[in-house]
């Protein structure tokens, strides 16, 4: 099982970071400010203009480190890494997989469901006192309703577009009472539903920054098993796209991402002041939040939670990796079925 090792993020505009023996530096103005030992390290994240050495890169690929660039909104730009590890043998039962996927994506859609449904469970259970009538009918609906996809889900046989289907309508259910989980008095945090290319609203905004971050992590998992991060069964195939780092990602977001992003907007560790507006209605976070952000993402990394199905306590930034190792024996053919990961 692969530890969890750090992940550096380095969000400072100006900054350099450089190779010193077996440790990575960061500069500012020429003056250190940290340093990591490389055997510390899983992988850096830089957003921005910030250098990066060429004995920096050249060492990193060297110790399985991943360098990842991101522009100042949080959207990938580019990766830096060494050889990829894994098998041809795994990697030729995937894309056998990639063919005929309707078991695998069944697993991630009952995954996914589960955990949007618990979500809005917990919020119901820990904050009824707080909802209108109208909003504590609201999410009853959706709870029951997304209760009665996930019955049909596991009955159904394994057509892909009906599987699609059903996550498509789960998620319609889940982002139409996601308002009701926002508690600020902030009137910036208001969320009408998913905008993505652009985020056209604070919420969105920080929903899709933690997006980006948990696919990053996802596809780290991917590659790191050795599977093709590109080849994916829920998601089609399409040029530049992590398919499989998203598939890994579903049925994580809505306990590592929404969770999350409601727990800073509601304890005002954000408020709207700290989002933009640009030209074309994009909505970006300035740095100091996305630092804010960041810090709270390490942290949330750093929590204990049981696996359901290994039965043991493990930190939550460790679960993209033991479920990209879970689908990996499942298509070696040492699980019959691929286990979703279940939050209780």
């Amino acid at each position: 099982m692969k530890k969890l090792l750090n992940t550096i993020y380095v969000t400072t505009e100006g900054a350099g970071l450089r190779k010193d023996g077996e440790n990575l530096v960061a500069e500012v103005d020429g003056a250190e400010k940290g340093r990591v030992p490389f055997h510390m390290l899983a992988s850096v994240v830089v957003f921005g203009g910030i250098y990066v050495s060429p004995a920096l890169m050249q060492a990193c690929a060297s110790h399985g480190i991943s360098i990842v660039l991101l522009d100042r909104a949080g959207r990938f730009q580019a990766r830096v890494e060494g050889p990829v590890s894994g098998n041809v043998l795994l990697r030729r039962a995937q894309y056998r997989m990639s063919e005929r996927p309707g078991e695998i994506v069944k697993s991630l859609v009952i995954g996914k469901v589960s955990n949007q449904r618990s979500v809005l469970m917990r919020a119901l259970r820990d904050y009824r006192g707080d909802y209108t009538s109208g909003q504590i009918a609201a999410l009853d609906n959706a709870i029951g309703r997304m209760a009665q996809i996930l019955r049909n889900v596991a009955v159904s046989t394994d057509d892909v577009d009906s599987l699609r289907g059903a996550e498509g309508e789960a998620a319609a259910l889940y982002f139409g009472v996601f308002n009701h989980l926002i508690r600020s008095d902030d009137a910036g945090f208001v969320f009408h539903g998913r905008s993505r290319r652009p985020p056209l609203d604070p919420v969105n905004a920080l929903l899709s920054f933690l997006y980006t971050l948990l696919t990053h992590d996802c596809r780290a998992a991917a590659e790191t098993v050795g599977l093709d991060p590109a080849v994916g069964f829920l998601h089609r195939d399409r040029p530049g796209r992590p398919s499989l780092a998203l598939d890994l990602m579903e049925e994580l977001r809505p306990v590592l991402v929404d969770r999350l992003a409601l727990s800073l907007v509601n304890r005002r560790q954000l408020s709207a002041k700290d989002f933009e507006a640009r030209d074309g209605g994009a909505v970006i976070m300035s740095d100091d939040a996305r630092k804010t952000v960041l810090t709270a993402w390490q942290e949330r990394k750093k929590e204990e939670r049981q696996h359901p199905f290994l039965e043991e306590s493990l930190p939550l930034g460790l679960v993209p990796y033991v479920q990209a190792q879970l689908l990996a024996r499942h298509l070696r053919g040492d699980l019959d079925a691929y286990p979703p990961w279940f939050w209780k």
